[in-house]
C-alpha cells in the first residue's frame, strides 16, 4: 500500500528538510504532494485586491505547488520530482521518493473545480483516489479542533467523520476535502509536521509515540 503525504506550504522552507530526510526513513511507499505556500498566499491577496478568475487563480495556485516541489525536491537526493502518475512506480523501484508536481497532471484531467475551497489538500485526496493510496495530510498544527484554534478553550479532535467535518467553518484543511472523502471512500490522517519523528512513527505504524493528530473517517 502506498501512503500520499501531503507536506503543507506553511512547513516549508524551515521544516521540510528535516522532514523530508525523516520520511526517505520510512518503511511505507510514499508519494509527496506539496503545497503552495506563502506564493499560493500572495495570489489570495491579488484576488482580493483585483479580483482575477477562478481560472486564473486555480492554475496559478498549482504553479506555485510545483515551485516549492521542485525546491523540496532539489534538497533530498531520495526525493525525485515527476509531473507524470506513471512515473511513481519506477521511481520507488529505484528506491526513491516520488513528488509530484501536479500542473501537467491536472491540466490534463483537470478534476476538481476552480475554487479558493480547493487546496494543495483535495488535491492530494484526489491523487491518493486516482493511485488508490491512503492518506495523511501535514500541517503546522496537530489536527483538526473543537473551539477557536487560537483560543485557550480549544480541543484537539482525535477522531471525527468526514460528514461531520462538513459542518466546521475553518479547520486547517481545505472546504472541499470532507466531500471528496466522503466521494472518493477515503480516511484520512492529520497531523504536525513539525515533529518529524511521530511522523515517521505513525508511517511504520507504531501510534505509541504519539497521540496528537486527528483522524478523519469516511
Amino acid at each position: 500500500m502506498v501512503t500520499v503525504v501531503k507536506i503543507g506550504g506553511s512547513l516549508f522552507p524551515e521544516y521540510t528538510l528535516e522532514l523530508c530526510e525523516k520520511l526517505s526513513q520510512s518503511n511505507e511507499k510514499i508519494v509527496l504532494v506539496n503545497g503552495g505556500g506563502e506564493f499560493a498566499n500572495l495570489l489570495r491577496t491579488y484576488h482580493r485586491d483585483y479580483d482575477y478568475s477562478k481560472q486564473a487563480n486555480h492554475w496559478n495556485a498549482i504553479r506555485c505547488m510545483d515551485i516549492i516541489g521542485e525546491l523540496i525536491a532539489d534538497k533530498n537526493d531520495k526525493i525525485e520530482a515527476t509531473n507524470d502518475i506513471n512515473s511513481i512506480e519506477d521511481i520507488h523501484n529505484h528506491g526513491n521518493i516520488p513528488l509530484l508536481l501536479c500542473y501537467d497532471i491536472f491540466k490534463r484531467y483537470d478534476p476538481l473545480i476552480h475554487s479558493w475551497d480547493i487546496t494543495s489538500d483535495s488535491i492530494a485526496c484526489w491523487i491518493a483516489h486516482k493511485i488508490n493510496a491512503k492518506l495523511l495530510i501535514l500541517t503546522n498544527v496537530e489536527g483538526i479542533y473543537k473551539g477557536n484554534i487560537f483560543s485557550n478553550d480549544k480541543k484537539l479532535i482525535k477522531s471525527i467523520s468526514a460528514k461531520e467535518l462538513l459542518i466546521f467553518e475553518e479547520t486547517c484543511v481545505d472546504k472541499c476535502l470532507p466531500k471528496l472523502l466522503i466521494k472518493y471512500n477515503l480516511d484520512c490522517f492529520v497531523m504536525n509536521g513539525k515533529f518529524p519523528d511521530r511522523v515517521l512513527h505513525h508511517l511504520n505504524g507504531d501510534h505509541r509515540f504519539n497521540e496528537n493528530y486527528t483522524h478523519i473517517r469516511r
